[in-house]
């Protein structure tokens, strides 16, 4: 089953990230401008990116998934600086084969984050 999965936990609460906001890009150097959005959404309330489009098959070559982090715990209501330590991550990854999916678990704090390839 080819495509890419990503799920999100908020390890500090051990809550999912229900509501938080993800971007998924495709890197494309040769083109202006070298970054393409494939998909946009919120995690939902089971801790994934559920949108079709990411069931497809993936070309090989780089990717980025874009977490709004400090959004997140804002709308939570989890106090943060006023310049906030992480406000989004970029988790840059690499699709090498086409046929194989690809599980990006992203384990998050107001401080830290973990990411992965995880099993399918």
């Amino acid at each position: 089953m080819p495509g890419i999965s990503i799920h999100v936990v908020d390890v500090s609460r051990g809550v999912v990230a229900a509501g938080m906001q993800v971007e998924l890009y495709v890197l494309t150097p040769a083109l202006t401008p070298a970054r393409h959005l494939i998909a946009s959404g919120e995690i939902s309330g089971s801790g994934v990116l559920d949108i079709p489009a990411l069931a497809a098959r993936f070309d090989r070559g780089a990717y980025e998934a874009v977490f709004k982090v400090a959004a997140w715990y804002r709308a939570q209501g989890v106090p943060l600086p006023q310049q906030p330590f992480l406000e989004s991550v970029v988790y840059g990854f690499g699709v090498d084969d086409p046929a194989q999916h690809y599980h990006l678990p992203f384990k998050c704090t107001p401080w830290g984050y973990s990411c992965f390839r995880g099993g399918n």
